[in-house]
């Protein structure tokens, strides 16, 4: 197994704050708008995002939640093991706002279907956008791109995109990795 580093901590740290102001160009002040960290890698850049807003950027009205997709999926019974939820915190109303879904790594689109099923038993928003950090190319199964994207690749069946944040994994960047086994 080989991993290349596809964006590193600096290249990260830019691509947040290009991120954080594209949401402010379209948002304004947030005051109809909240940001949903989908569970469980989306909720580190969402977090990483809603603070660029506060702190660099004086945002004063940033809501943000968290939103667990796993029994939404269409694909949680194919596996062996039990399912795990994580934390669903949503600590506000979503009628009528505008929602911007953000994950790591968009790659069939699944996990945004589901979430957009999830969404529904919290209310009917104005409207969702979706936010990515990496947008991985010609894996859709699912007629779903980003609205706000850091970075798109291509990458073909036997690699993987894995985004480590400093919470976690002690180190912000994003790697290709690429299982050589047949």
């Amino acid at each position: 197994m080989s991993q290349k580093v596809l964006l590193n901590e600096k290249e990260v740290n830019i691509i947040l704050h290009r991120l954080a102001c594209q949401l402010i160009e379209k948002h304004n002040d947030f005051s109809t708008t909240v940001l949903i960290g989908l569970q469980p890698r989306g909720i580190f850049l969402a977090e990483r995002i809603a603070t660029i807003l506060k702190t660099d950027y004086k945002v004063k009205n940033i809501q943000l939640g968290q939103l667990d997709i796993t029994f939404y999926r269409d694909d949680f019974r194919r596996s062996d093991k039990p399912l795990e939820a994580n934390s669903t915190q949503i600590n506000f109303l979503v009628e009528d706002k505008n929602i911007v879904f953000i994950d790591d790594v968009l790659y069939t689109g699944r996990s945004i279907r589901a979430a957009l099923t999830a969404i529904q038993s919290f209310g009917r928003p104005n409207e969702i956008e979706l936010l990515t950090l990496i947008d991985r190319r010609f894996s859709r199964h699912l007629p779903i791109q980003p609205d706000y994207r850091g970075r798109q690749v291509d990458v073909i069946n036997n690699e993987k995109v894995k985004v480590h944040w400093k919470e976690n994994e002690n180190e912000d960047a994003v790697y290709l990795i690429e299982n050589n086994e047949e």
